[in-house]
């Protein structure tokens, strides 16, 4: 019997990452090998020919569209992935850039298309600041893909009940939950003598001898940065802030987060000597975990958050991290075992904007205060959050459950 096709579908894919979308499908499509055969459809144009001979396929959008308002180039870009994706067993894409992409594959060959949900348009009104009238779009071809589904994974229960309080028109039989998952061997603490990761640290400017709160995101409004920055300002004048934050939505958000840090700088005393590292460009994996071993606590400042990857990357490291109760966050964070959680009352415009954000950030900055003052029940809590991590999110378990998922497509 030959082996069952799955194409994925990727706005995202290595080397050209931004998210946590992108992680997931290189991760998902390496687990999933040795169960069936894997092809990879992805945007950013053509791949090498080691990851070509390797079933990855990667499409740039079509140069009458390359002027146009960026939802119609994706849109240029799906409508040849879902020509080429003939001969598949089951269609699988992910994030709203694919979505079109499986729909109309699906229907044109037809196969089973299956949605992996890493969010929900409707519940990231900011991004019209970044698309304009390419929102209303992108939130027409996600819901047209989601209701034709004959499958939805949620990476969260929490992301599944969004869906469906979304999309009432679901049927919930066809919403399952299969947990975002961590590649273990990649994401581990260093040895304590490693003088390569020590030398990767200071060379960004981080002191390994001083405390550290460390964020790793992109600059978006669901990331909540600005509250993270608010909240610095209260942080103990020894304790560090590493930013890992970069490909900024809008230009309008980045002059924002500059000028918020700038200001933070100079309420901590300006100069080197107020802590305040800001990383802009996408690390490395190896200088990441060098800058993640280096620092006492993550934190996830995020208004929206279906699941969260970095956590899980943070915890495999062996990070306590403090991060916002809010989407998946609390499935993954074991609140007062593997860090702590920080409450937010949230509006529900669906932009998550806090309802009372001078407490949010005051708790935020409380929380964070309370784990990185505390050093031995910080490395508790990292312990325990790699445990945590081995045991409930290993891609192993998660391959079997996609699996899962594609069985029950196909049988329906």
């Amino acid at each position: 019997m030959n082996a069952l096709r799955v194409d994925l579908l990727s706005r995202e894919y290595p080397p050209h990452v931004y998210g946590g979308a992108g992680v997931h499908v290189a991760e998902l499509a390496a687990v999933l090998r040795p169960h069936a055969d894997v092809r990879v459809r992805c945007f950013d144009g053509p791949r090498s020919p080691e990851d070509e001979a390797g079933g990855v396929t990667g499409y740039d959008v079509p140069a009458t569209l390359a002027r146009a308002n960026p939802a119609l180039g994706t849109l240029g870009v799906d409508l040849a992935m879902a020509d080429d994706v003939a001969g598949a067993d089951v269609v699988h894409s992910h994030t709203w850039y694919a979505n079109m992409a499986g729909h109309l594959g699906g229907l044109l060959h037809g196969v089973p298309h299956v949605v992996t949900a890493h969010s929900l348009e409707p519940l990231r009104p900011w991004k019209a600041e970044q698309l304009g009238g390419g929102y209303a779009l992108s939130s027409w071809a996600e819901r047209t893909a989601y209701l034709g589904a004959a499958g939805i994974i949620a990476v969260s229960a929490g992301m599944r009940a969004d869906i469906l309080r979304v999309y009432p028109e679901l049927d919930p039989d066809t919403v399952h939950v299969v947990h975002n998952g961590i590649d273990l061997t990649g994401w581990r603490r260093p040895p304590a003598d490693d003088a390569g990761a020590e030398q990767v640290v200071r060379a960004r400017g981080i002191d390994p001898d001083r405390p550290a709160v460390v964020f790793v995101g992109r600059i978006t409004r669901q990331k909540g940065l600005p509250y993270l920055l608010r909240a610095a300002a209260e942080l103990p004048p020894e304790v560090q802030l590493v930013l890992c934050a970069g490909a900024p939505d809008t230009p309008e958000i980045m002059a924002e987060v500059r000028g918020l840090v700038t200001d933070l700088r100079e309420r901590r005393g300006g100069g080197g000597d107020a802590g305040v590292v800001w990383i802009e460009e996408m690390l490395p994996r190896h200088e990441l975990v060098a800058v993640l071993a280096a620092s006492t606590v993550f934190v996830c400042p995020s208004v929206y958050e279906p699941l969260g990857i970095v956590n899980l990357e943070a915890m495999a490291v062996g990070l306590p991290v403090v991060g916002t109760a809010t989407g998946g966050i609390p499935e993954v964070v074991d609140d007062g075992v593997t860090g702590v959680l920080v409450p937010i009352a949230q509006s529900d415009d669906g932009t998550g904007t806090p309802l009372d954000p001078d407490r949010f950030v005051a708790d935020l900055a409380a929380a964070l205060t309370g784990v990185v003052s505390d050093p031995v029940r910080a490395t508790e809590m990292g312990a325990a959050g790699r445990r945590r991590a081995e045991e409930h999110f290993a891609w192993s378990a998660i391959a079997e459950r996609t699996m899962a998922v594609y069985r029950h497509v196909l049988g329906a």
